[in-house]
């Protein structure tokens, strides 16, 4: 202190304990010890010692019925399964996706059907693969329509799923418009070709008939032919396709027409106003040949082949001298 009771300190220090000096090298950061690395040993026992406080926890309420009735369930699905119980429960109730999805109010309730003609419903469901025991989550709609795509009758097909318990099923028919026959087959075919199904129905009988390799393909140019016979058509009972090139048109009385190869629809007028002048076709003919334009050859029958001859007067024979 000062004679005045001053007290004489730096303005630079501060109030307190003045700090013991330190050596320079105490001031810099100490150095991190190195990671240390452990044992096998004392990795494990480290492990042990974690799920030991893991498991000494107290464990959810509920926890040891939901594992014991896992456990149960397992065990009664393997034993099932391997005792062969599971199988003959799956074929008549259905996976046990299904099972909990038809408990749970999803199951396959309603099927609505449209654009059905001449399948049956019964016909259709069994197509698609709906039964009692499907449920609309686990029911492949993808695989229902391909289903029902792969019958020739079906053009086209679609199958809907609507929550919680509805499938909505649409279909397009191809309408049978000629019956084709090849090798002795008799099929129903659609307007552009397609075979639908093999001839079984008597409702068919009156469509138009084609014969012969590829005249399913042609339908259209029969058809033509067909509606230029003009009053001749009742009389057509069926077209044959010669090589692929040509027609011929049967008749009602076994009597063959052979069109040319080059507009036959023309040939064909030709043959319907001669029938109107002579009534060439009500004569015992076997076949009618318009392949040559401008000319028709008409071939008799053996029994008119020899009653004509018979009908020819015979030349008298000279007297002997």
């Amino acid at each position: 202190m000062d004679g005045g009771g001053r007290l004489v300190r730096s303005l630079s220090e501060t109030f307190g304990f003045r700090p013991t000096p330190q050596p320079a090298f105490a001031l810099a950061r100490p150095v991190a010890p190195a990671p240390r690395v452990l044992l096998r040993g004392e990795r494990a026992v480290r492990g042990l010692t974690r799920w030991r406080v893991l498991f000494e926890r107290p464990a959810p309420r509920g926890l040891g019925l939901l594992l014991a009735s896992g456990l149960l369930i397992g065990s009664l699905y393997f034993g099932a399964k391997l005792g062969g119980e599971y199988q003959a429960f799956v074929e008549t109730e259905g996976g046990v996706g299904d099972v909990v999805a038809r408990a749970l109010g999803f199951g396959v309730d309603v099927v609505t059907i449209a654009g059905e003609a001449q399948l049956t419903e019964a016909e259709i469901l069994k197509l698609a693969g709906v039964s009692p025991k499907d449920s609309i989550p686990f029911f492949d709609a993808a695989q229902a329509r391909k289903n029902l795509e792969a019958l020739p009758l079906i053009k086209q097909a679609s199958v809907r799923k609507l929550y919680p318990d509805r499938l909505v099923i649409d279909i397009v028919e191809r309408t049978p418009v000629a019956l084709w026959q090849r090798d002795g087959d008799v099929r129903t075919i659609a307007a552009d070709g397609a075979v639908i199904a093999e001839m079984r129905d008597q409702r068919f009988d009156s469509l138009p008939f084609v014969v012969g390799e590829g005249a399913n393909a042609r339908l259209n140019e029969y058809v033509a032919l067909l509606n230029a016979a003009q009053e001749l058509r009742p009389k057509i009972v069926a077209g044959v396709l010669i090589g692929e090139r040509r027609w011929n048109l049967k008749m009602n009385t076994g009597l063959e027409v052979k069109l040319p190869e080059n507009d036959p629809q023309a040939a064909l007028a030709e043959l319907v106003s001669l029938q109107r002048q002579s009534r060439i076709l009500d004569r015992d003919l076997l076949d009618v040949d318009l392949r040559v334009p401008g000319k028709i050859f008409a071939r008799l029958s053996e029994e008119a082949a020899a009653a004509r001859a018979a009908a020819q007067p015979h030349p008298k024979k000279a007297a002997p001298q």
